[in-house]
């Protein structure tokens, strides 16, 4: 992935929208097209949904590797943005999103 520099002299980076109650250090903006192929790949695997209540943001984690998992997020007009992120960094960062009111785990 390249990184790009930003005004400040900073590095760009990927981020969740402000509506996740986390942040990720090392995440992976993937375009449409490759988000969409992995996660109906054979080998993902689904790991969680999620729900926001009170508006319409999804997110589904897919598993893609041991390692690796894939964010699919699907924002309240409809359109869906995929992220990669090591597994281990999410499962650390999904407490505080079981422990946030407005999200809800889909059964």
């Amino acid at each position: 992935m390249a990184a790009h520099g930003a005004r400040d002299g900073g590095v760009d980076r990927a981020a969740l929208p402000e509506s996740f109650p986390f942040d990720l250090d090392r995440l992976s903006r993937l375009s449409w097209e490759l988000g969409s192929r992995v996660v109906e790949d054979d080998d993902a695997t689904s790991h969680s949904e999620w729900n926001h209540v009170g508006t319409s943001w999804k997110l589904s984690i897919v598993r893609v590797t041991d390692d690796t998992v894939l964010l699919s997020v699907r924002t309240p007009v409809g359109r869906e943005r995929f992220y990669g992120a090591a597994q281990i960094d999410v499962e650390e960062a999904l407490p505080r999103l079981d422990a946030a009111a407005c999200w809800q785990r889909v059964e």
